[in-house]
């Protein structure tokens, strides 16, 4: 009985521990041996090329501009994003608040849509001729002529980011009030009854102990701008002139489509390789900050 009692959980794991590593850890391995060679998919693996593939994608100039169009993601997500998602969240997240559920559904639902649709959807809203911003143009200053936002280089990966904003904002907002949901309301209240102001109590009582919640919220915020590739190849599939290209686009287009598998393979080992080095310093930051 002892030893059934035992042997149960690892049964229970059993399915799923198989088709994690089916279909996860097997194409990982996978991947980094088709990196090694010159591949087009077809056919044996017979040129071995070493590092190269490595070697020429970093000395690549697009792949460079994708890596700081990333970085620029990233940034635009930390430093716009999850603060609207937090002003938001602090307002409708309190209880008084009558018509919360209808603001959270309304918020949330961006994020529902699939990135293909949303793509879709902003294409028409940038159209220069029939699109929202035309109508807006045609309202307010009609002596203008609506810009061509994803068609210019200096204007496309500036809308591209208003979209992603847009998308994912709820899905912060959501984490930040469940967070919020979780913080005693002894505590503002006491922090009111010493005399502290609204402002006061949000700066000195409900964002310290929103601190790990928010942490959580930008560490998918940073995965996923390093991931970020539906939206961006809906809209333009990284052009004109790769001025919207990220790691994933550029993986798809100069990888997939090119039928250079083995390059391809390469950028997706350095993006796995980007992400699992920030998921691994965000688990020590993590747990050296619990541990004191």
């Amino acid at each position: 009985m002892i030893r059934k009692h035992k042997a149960l959980p690892y049964a229970l794991l059993a399915p799923a521990f198989i088709l994690f590593t089916l279909f996860v850890i097997a194409p990982v391995f996978q991947a980094a041996v088709f990196s090694l060679y010159k591949w087009n998919g077809l056919g044996p693996l017979s040129d071995f090329r070493g590092a190269d593939n490595f070697i020429n994608l970093l000395k690549n100039a697009v792949f460079k501009k994708a890596l700081l169009h990333n970085l620029w993601i990233i940034g635009v997500s930390l430093a716009v994003e999850l603060p609207l998602a937090l002003a938001i969240a602090l307002v409708i997240g309190r209880s008084e608040f009558k018509l919360a559920v209808l603001f959270r559904t309304f918020f949330f639902l961006p994020y529902v849509l699939s990135e293909i649709i949303t793509g879709v959807l902003w294409q028409f809203i940038y159209h220069p001729q029939y699109g929202l911003v035309r109508s807006f143009f045609a309202s307010f200053f009609p002596r203008l002529s609506a810009p061509t936002l994803l068609g210019n280089p200096d204007t496309v990966l500036g809308a591209i980011m208003v979209v992603i904003i847009w998308k994912y904002f709820g899905f912060h907002m959501s984490i930040l009030i469940a967070g919020l949901q979780d913080i005693p309301k002894d505590v503002r209240e006491a922090a009111l009854i010493d005399g502290a102001n609204g402002l006061q109590t949000i700066g000195y009582v409900v964002l310290p102990l929103l601190r790990s919640t928010i942490v959580v919220s930008a560490y998918f915020s940073i995965i996923g701008s390093l991931q970020v590739f539906d939206v961006v190849w809906a809209m333009g599939k990284g052009d004109p002139v790769n001025s919207a290209e990220t790691m994933v686009t550029y993986l798809y287009k100069f990888g997939i489509q090119r039928l250079n598998i083995g390059f391809g393979s390469a950028v997706a080992v350095t993006i796995f390789a980007l992400c699992l080095l920030f998921s691994i310093v965000y688990n020590r930051l993590t747990a050296e900050r619990e541990g004191n």
